[in-house]
Parts: structure tokens; C-alpha cells; sequence
């Protein structure tokens, strides 16, 4: 594929950057230097390459899913924190309907 001043001066309309002609000019190599690296990419042979979604494995560091049992800082507390609310609802905070 091969880029002329015609496609860069739209690619930069498109982008809504103000490009002088001059600039136009030079950039048409550049754009057409870097198309030509993409299709060389797209001649490697990848058939067998899972994809990946790092360099480097990654394990997510998860911590366990248990309520403290401590009374300031942790849970257990729902009955005193429903106290507070307006209208309490089945263990829930109770709030107006707003979809009709």
C-alpha cells in the first residue's frame, strides 16, 4: 500500500491536525516507511503462537473473601448500620423508585 500527500492531508483533516505542505511532503515516506514494516509483520508465519497478554506470565494476587469479625472494622454490623437508614428494606437500604 502506498500513501500520496493527497491521503496524508486527509489522515490529518481526519485527525484534526493543521499540517503545512511542507510538512505534507515529509510525512509521505514516513507513513509509507511505516506501512511497509506492517506488512512485513503480516508475512511472519505465527501459525502455533497462542496469543498472550503479557511478556511475562501474571498471576493475579487475590486475597480470601471472609468478613472481619472484629465490630469497628469489619463486618457484622448490618442491623446498626440499617438502623441509620430511612426506610430499611429485607436487610437492604430501601430507596425511592426512580424508573417508571
Amino acid at each position: 500500500m502506498s500513501v500520496d500527500t493527497a491521503t496524508v492531508a486527509k489522515i490529518a483533516s481526519l485527525a484534526r491536525i493543521k499540517v503545512s505542505e511542507a510538512e505534507l511532503e515529509g510525512m509521505v515516506p514516513e507513513l509509507n516507511g511505516i506501512l511497509a514494516w506492517v506488512e512485513q509483520l503480516g508475512e511472519v508465519d505465527v501459525t502455533g503462537v497462542e496469543p498472550m497478554t503479557a511478556v511475562i506470565p501474571n498471576q493475579l494476587r487475590l486475597r480470601a473473601d471472609v468478613i472481619d469479625a472484629d465490630p469497628l472494622t469489619g463486618g457484622g454490623r448490618r442491623d446498626a448500620v440499617l438502623a441509620n437508614a430511612p426506610a430499611p428494606e429485607h436487610g437492604f437500604f430501601g430507596v425511592p423508585k426512580v424508573i417508571e
